[in-house]
């Protein structure tokens, strides 16, 4: 019974297989990784992080 519940309780890990910057498909070979998340190149990282502080400043 124990047993179960630890198997249960596990999160789901979804794996990323597409850039957060351009939406294009990641590659194996070439993969920009920051913060825990993946990109296609350091240019669509730079870009998500001012589109992302862009929508908080919105928010304020």
């Amino acid at each position: 019974m124990v047993e179960e519940t630890k198997q249960a309780e596990k999160p789901v890990v979804e794996i990323q297989t597409n850039c957060l910057g351009c939406s294009k498909p990641l590659k194996k070979i070439r993969r920009y990784y920051r913060d825990g998340k993946f990109y296609c190149i350091k240019r669509c990282w730079r870009t998500y992080l001012d589109k992302s502080k862009a929508e908080a400043g919105e928010k304020k």
